[in-house]
């Protein structure tokens, strides 16, 4: 590993080769780029996100940011199976603050989710907490956290507010898959369009949300926000060192079911 390939965040590095920060004139796109672990998010991505929002509302000279991917992924979640392999710090000493959702659901400017793909697990909730969210016709959309024994206080305060009771239990308790027209109908994103048009109309997108007045647009979006209410993050930290994580974890890296799954009930393949 290089010394550039494992130093902090600075300007626009964003701390890992996985992540690409571009400037478009008064714009920013940051791309997750991961393509030998299918743009599974290490510590030092999800702190680099986090830090790319941060960035772009500290820069004079920057107006909102685009997140997108690339191939047919988007974002999946969190990389169960590997490590880290652009470290800079321990960064899991930081735990949950690595995570960029609050940041996104709160930055001052603008920030626009492109779907290009799969999105489920972090990437979903990144989508969701966008400000606004639009997704190529190919993007499927899944929240899989209960099945790897995670429960997450985040999707169940901000997936009923969403997208309703009922749909939001299906997804959370089946892990079901949802593709973009049902997600565009549920609510989880607000747009689709082509492939080859995503970035430019996602540019587009973004373009118009900075024509608000930015002190109005704050109001605006604090009252928004309030409509999601707030999670319980000290269950929910708790949850991330119980034996049911440490099992789904363990399942889901050897590609098996968990153990909690009655014999006679246990589907083909990990979940």
């Amino acid at each position: 590993m290089n010394e550039e390939a494992s130093r902090p965040p600075e300007g626009d590095w964003l701390g890992t080769r996985f992540l690409r920060f571009e400037r478009r004139g008064s714009l920013a796109i940051v791309t997750v780029d991961r393509p030998h672990r299918r743009n599974a998010m290490t510590p030092s991505m999800y702190f680099g996100v986090r830090y790319a929002v941060d960035h772009v509302n500290r820069s004079d000279d920057l107006a909102g940011l685009l997140i997108t991917g690339t191939g047919d992924v988007f974002i999946p979640g969190g990389d169960m199976a590997g490590e880290d392999e652009t470290p800079w710090g321990e960064l899991s000493l930081l735990g949950m603050d690595l995570t960029p959702f609050e940041t996104v659901r709160n930055s001052r400017k603008p920030v626009v989710s492109a779907v290009n793909g799969i999105c489920q697990g972090g990437g979903l909730l990144i989508a969701m907490l966008s400000d606004v969210a639009i997704a190529s016709p190919e993007a499927t959309f899944r929240a899989p956290e209960l099945l790897r024994g995670i429960a997450d206080t985040g999707y169940a305060q901000y997936l009923p507010g969403q997208i309703g009771i009922p749909r939001a239990r299906d997804m959370l308790l089946t892990g079901r898959t949802i593709d973009a027209a049902t997600a565009l109908e549920w609510g989880l994103i607000t747009r689709m369009t082509d492939s080859d048009d995503l970035l430019g109309e996602g540019l587009d997108v973004l373009t118009a949300t900075t024509w608000a007045a930015p002190r109005a647009r704050v109001t605006a979006k604090r009252e928004i926000n309030r409509q999601y209410g707030h999670y319980d993050r000290v269950s929910m930290e708790a949850g991330l060192l119980s034996e049911e994580f440490a099992e789904g974890f363990t399942a889901f890296k050897q590609r098996r079911v968990p153990n909690w799954i009655r014999d006679d009930l246990r589907p083909d393949g990990r979940l």
